[in-house]
């Protein structure tokens, strides 16, 4: 997942499906300052991503006495949540289709727009900088935890060292000034256990 605004990478996810790398991935942000709901996501419309917030966030509803308990988890009012699903021919996208999963449809679109470039982006840049991701080749990781940890490696140097040229403001009067995504997303520092740091970034809303 990458932050709209700061194109800060908040999360990953790494399984066989959707909807198991989803869960992984809002299990992730809600320790990372979203304990309560997901933030407002937009995606594309291949699915998977509703379901793992109703199983990370989703609450049974209270049994009211009548007929049986209810067991499922039911997605909260406050969420949001737009899918964005491309119609190709021939390979090629010739248009959309805005679907709105969770919340009011005017303040969705409002707020999260109607694309998911800024992820489709990073995605190229995953399949760049880490070649374990490069389709049709050799470079696959045959082993889960070699996998993990290029990519756990990957975002490391993409959130805190690489800079971002889509970023650049003009500081001091020098138009060549870049910012670094942990810049742009006020990351925070703070303290652990020993040894450790707690890295806390101030999320808006995400693409997946």
């Amino acid at each position: 997942m990458v932050d709209i605004d700061s194109r800060l990478r908040t999360a990953r996810g790494i399984a066989k499906t959707e909807t198991e790398a989803s869960i992984e991935v809002f299990q992730t942000l809600k320790r990372r300052g979203h304990p309560d709901a997901p933030p407002p996501t937009v995606s594309d419309g291949w699915g998977g991503i509703d379901d793992a917030m109703v199983e990370v966030y989703g609450v049974i509803p209270e049994y009211k006495g009548v007929g049986r308990p209810p067991t499922l988890k039911r997605p909260q009012p406050g969420w949001q949540y737009l899918q964005v699903v491309k119609q190709r021919e021939n390979g090629r996208v010739v248009s959309i289709k805005l679907r709105v999963i969770f919340g009011d449809k005017d303040e969705v679109l409002e707020l999260l727009g109607k694309s998911t470039a800024y992820v489709e982006r990073t995605h190229l840049t995953m399949r760049l900088f880490n070649g374990r991701l490069t389709r049709k080749t050799l470079a696959f990781s045959k082993q889960l935890k070699m996998y993990r940890a290029s990519a756990a490696w990957e975002d490391l140097v993409y959130n805190f060292a690489r800079p971002l040229e889509t970023l650049r403001v003009e500081v001091f009067d020098d138009p060549k000034r870049r910012w670094q995504p942990r810049t742009r997303a006020h990351l925070t520092v703070g303290g652990g256990r020993k040894g450790e740091q707690i890295i806390e970034p101030s999320i808006d809303p995400i693409q997946a």
